[in-house]
């Protein structure tokens, strides 16, 4: 991940907006609608909070902003217009559409030198799997991810390789 969001950086002058965009979407397993939905009024930068609304009949959620997530998203409040409503804009003001965030994942992923084409909804996936990798509670990624059943979350779990690594000790 730290390699696609360097590479968004480093391209044209909306690098430090789509190195956010990558970093927002990684973090916080949104979708790509959701991405470009994402409004000013759900995040509180003081209390470093993002208020996630979810598509698909998903739980809505409150997850934490830490320090990266939090500097990034003050550069680009001070970069772009203050009275933008939506978070990730066009230079015309308006939200990114879809196709646009397919288009600068699938730019920083070239750019990255990465062997395989990537997609906006793989950063939803790594998520999912850095996640459960980190030894996290299934029901807490659930949670996080937006997911009412809990079996779309069970995939990042099962190839967990330490899961039952506490379960005995001698």
């Amino acid at each position: 991940m730290d390699k696609l969001i360097a590479a968004a950086g480093r391209l044209g002058r909306h690098g430090g907006r789509d190195a956010a965009l990558i970093l927002i979407a990684y973090r916080h397993g949104l979708r790509v609608r959701e991405l470009v939905a994402l409004r000013w009024d759900q995040i509180d930068l003081r209390a470093g909070l993002l208020h996630v609304s979810r598509l698909k009949g998903g739980v809505p959620s409150t997850h934490p902003l830490r320090g990266p997530e939090l500097r990034a998203l003050r550069r680009l409040r001070r970069r772009y217009s203050s009275s933008a409503a939506y978070v990730f804009t066009t230079e015309r003001g308006g939200p990114l559409t879809d196709s646009g965030v397919r288009k600068i994942v699938a730019r920083a992923g070239a750019a990255g030198l990465l062997p395989f084409p990537v997609h906006p909804h793989m950063l939803r996936h790594a998520t999912g799997y850095k996640l459960a990798n980190d030894g996290q509670d299934t029901r807490a990624i659930q949670h996080y991810l937006g997911h009412k059943n809990i079996v779309h979350t069970t995939r990042y779990t099962n190839l967990a390789p330490d899961r039952f690594k506490t379960f005995w000790r001698d």
